[in-house]
């Protein structure tokens, strides 16, 4: 029997659960609590535990030398050879390492009998990985433990195992002032950073707060700002509803649907897609009907690359979409920095639809710049899955003030509504 103090949140390990996770921040003791479980558990009987992340290049990257320092702490070297790249238990049980990028299905088959696969710095393990990785840890009693300090809401893991944690799941958070042994020097260190750290950087590190926006994005401080305004945002079908358009065929093709209203940008959809032609999304927006009411429409803004005939059809895409019955207007052509300052001028007066342009939010809270390796300097934008949605964004911020209800016969004045 090996008697050793273990937090009293993190009890739940030594009970049968399918999932058990637990997210939180710096000094928590989540993952030291976890490689002492697993220790203790082995000790008692012969299991086959995988240690894993989404990338693991080397034995150090894992959580190797964490369990071999609990061996020694917990007075269980009798117990334990420490190989180099493996641990074995003198009762038969093994510990491996393994990353999970360069997996497929068919090379993760060798751990389909693991009794416990504990995933390590999960915030950064892909769709893919899970959908590959948890059919496979399908022994009778098997279990998964996820631990993380998590990134963004719309993250994957966080995603899958807080937002809607599946049956079977016991998902808790954890801090430094769950950790009983929280020790005097990360406390003074903890002290410092809540005194000078933005408020934001600091709840994510010592509180394991979800961040507004990912590490360098250009739209950082806006999206902390954005939380209350992002919700139940109605589509009023007294009010015209306006089209931004970014162009694409192979890239994403990107339209924010738009009503103002005063000072207020109400964003009330989005869509985005790949290879479709500009009559396919035309009659998916004269089809669309939002809150059960059919769409009062009004312009459709396209950038400068739409006013320019294309190779393929002889036509400008303008001239296309007002073929297919839509007013059209050109986006005023500003650069690329102007476009982000705009953006951000903007930004306080832009409320969000929750569900309907989540997409859109994921975009703004991704859309980051190329760092320079060698002198570490912010360049320009990165180009990627979630710049077509921030382009989209830059040009509706360029066509803000155009946007109008002008068929209205005289003034009508709306009540604010509450996003919750």
């Amino acid at each position: 029997m090996v008697e050793a103090w273990f937090p009293q949140k993190l009890q739940f390990l030594f009970e049968p659960h399918r999932y058990k996770v637990v997210r939180g921040g710096r000094g928590s003791g989540k993952s030291w609590g976890f490689a002492r479980a697993l220790l203790i558990m082995a000790a008692q009987r012969p299991l086959r535990v995988l240690c894993t992340r989404e990338i693991q290049k080397s034995i150090q990257q894992s959580v190797h030398q964490l369990l071999r320092d609990q061996i020694e702490a917990l007075g269980l070297g009798s117990q334990y050879e420490v190989l180099q790249a493996e641990i074995r238990g003198k009762n038969g049980s093994q510990f491996f390492f393994s990353g999970l990028s360069d997996q497929t299905a068919e090379s993760l088959k060798s751990f389909e009998g693991v009794d416990v696969c504990w995933c390590e710095e999960a915030q950064a393990i892909s769709r893919r990985s899970w959908d590959i990785l948890i059919p496979t840890i399908r022994k009778n009693g098997s279990e998964i433990w996820v631990s993380f300090n998590p990134q963004l809401e719309s993250d994957e893991t966080y995603r899958r195992f807080v937002s809607s944690p599946p049956p079977g799941c016991v998902s808790i958070e954890m801090n430094h002032a769950d950790n009983g042994r929280f020790p005097a020097v990360l406390e003074a260190e903890r002290q410092h950073a809540e005194a000078t750290m933005r408020r934001e950087d600091y709840a994510h590190i010592w509180e394991g707060q979800c961040k507004p926006a990912v590490d360098g994005a250009i739209y950082f401080d806006q999206m902390a700002n954005a939380t209350g305004r992002i919700g139940n945002v109605p589509h009023d079908p007294l009010l015209k509803t306006h089209a931004v358009w970014d162009l694409g065929f192979n890239d994403s093709m990107s339209i924010i649907l738009a009503q103002k209203v005063s000072s207020e940008i109400r964003l009330i959809h989005y869509i985005e897609g790949t290879q479709r032609t500009l009559a396919d999304y035309s009659a998916e927006l004269k089809a669309l009907r939002l809150d059960g009411e059919p769409i009062n429409w009004g312009t459709h803004y396209l950038p400068h690359d739409g006013f320019a005939k294309r190779h393929q059809t002889g036509k400008q895409d303008a001239e296309i979409l007002q073929g297919l019955g839509w007013s059209v207007q050109r986006t005023p052509n500003m650069d690329v920095e102007q476009g982000i300052k705009r953006v951000r001028d903007i930004f306080s007066r832009v409320y969000f639809h929750r569900d309907r342009t989540a997409r859109l939010v994921e975009c703004l809270k991704r859309y980051r710049r190329q760092i320079n390796a060698t002198t570490n300097e912010p360049g320009n934008p990165v180009h990627d899955e979630f710049s077509h949605g921030a382009d989209a964004m830059r040009y509706l911020a360029l066509n803000a003030d155009q946007m109008t209800n002008d068929t209205w016969g005289g003034t009508i004045n709306y009540p604010r509504f509450n996003v919750a």
